[in-house]
C-alpha cells in the first residue's frame, strides 16, 4: 500500500455507497414490476423513476465534490468513471421499466425474469462492495462474482432472443419486447463495467 502524507477526504467512499445503494432499491422495483398487472406497473415504473432521480443526485453530489476537493482517495478519473458507471446501471434499469409501460406489453417472456435476477444480484453485490473501497480488502470475490453474472446474463439473454424470433408472430410485439430485453441486457453490462473498474482502482491502489 502506498504511503500518503496529505489527508483525503474520505466522503467519497460514503457517496459511492449511497448511489450503488440506489441500485438494490431499482432491481428490486424492476422484479416487483414484471410481475404486476398493467395499472400496479405503471405506479411502480413512477417509484423507479424516482429512485433514478435519486441516484442522479447522488451522483451530481459525487462530481461537485470532485470539484471542491484537491486531494482525493483514489484518482480523480477513476472517482468520476465509477460514479457515471453506477449511473448508467440505474438509468438502463429504469429505461426497461419505462418502456415496458410505455408499449403496454402484457406477460412477458420467462426468461426476462431470469434477466432481472441476475441485476437483482449484481446490485446487492455492488452495494456490498462499494464500503469495502476505504480499505481495498476481499473486494476480488466481488469482480469475478459480477464477471460471472454478466456472462450468465449473455446466454440469457442470447437464448431469450432465440426464443423470441421463434414464438412471436407479431413484428411490432418483437420490436417491442427486443427493445426491452437489450436494455436489461446493457444494464448488465453496466454492472460488469463497475466491477471491472474497481478491479482496476484495487490493482492501482495495492
Amino acid at each position: 500500500m502506498r504511503l500518503r502524507l496529505t489527508p483525503r477526504d474520505t466522503s467519497f467512499f460514503d457517496l459511492l455507497a449511497a448511489s450503488a445503494a440506489h441500485l438494490v432499491t431499482g432491481a428490486n422495483l424492476l422484479a416487483e414490476l414484471l410481475g404486476a398487472d398493467r395499472p400496479a406497473r405503471k405506479a411502480l415504473a413512477k417509484q423507479l423513476a424516482e429512485a433514478e432521480h435519486l441516484a442522479d443526485e447522488a451522483t451530481h453530489s459525487i462530481m461537485r465534490r470532485l470539484n471542491q476537493t484537491f486531494v482525493t482517495p483514489f484518482d480523480r478519473d477513476d472517482i468520476y468513471g465509477l460514479a457515471s458507471a453506477l449511473d448508467d446501471c440505474m438509468d438502463f434499469m429504469e429505461e426497461a421499466a419505462d418502456l415496458i409501460v410505455l408499449y403496454k406489453l402484457e406477460a412477458l417472456p420467462a426468461r426476462v425474469s431470469d434477466q432481472v435476477q441476475v441485476l437483482q444480484r449484481a446490485a446487492e453485490l455492488t452495494a456490498d462492495a462499494m464500503p469495502r473501497l476505504r480499505s481495498m480488502d476481499s473486494l476480488s470475490e466481488y469482480w469475478v462474482e459480477v464477471n460471472r453474472l454478466e456472462n450468465q446474463a449473455d446466454k440469457s439473454h442470447r437464448k431469450l432472443l432465440a426464443q423470441m424470433f421463434d414464438e412471436i408472430t407479431d413484428p411490432i410485439l418483437l420490436m417491442k419486447l427486443k427493445e426491452v430485453v437489450e436494455k436489461l441486457e446493457d444494464a448488465a453490462d453496466a454492472f460488469e463495467k463497475v466491477a471491472n473498474m474497481v478491479e482496476t482502482i484495487a490493482l492501482k491502489e495495492s
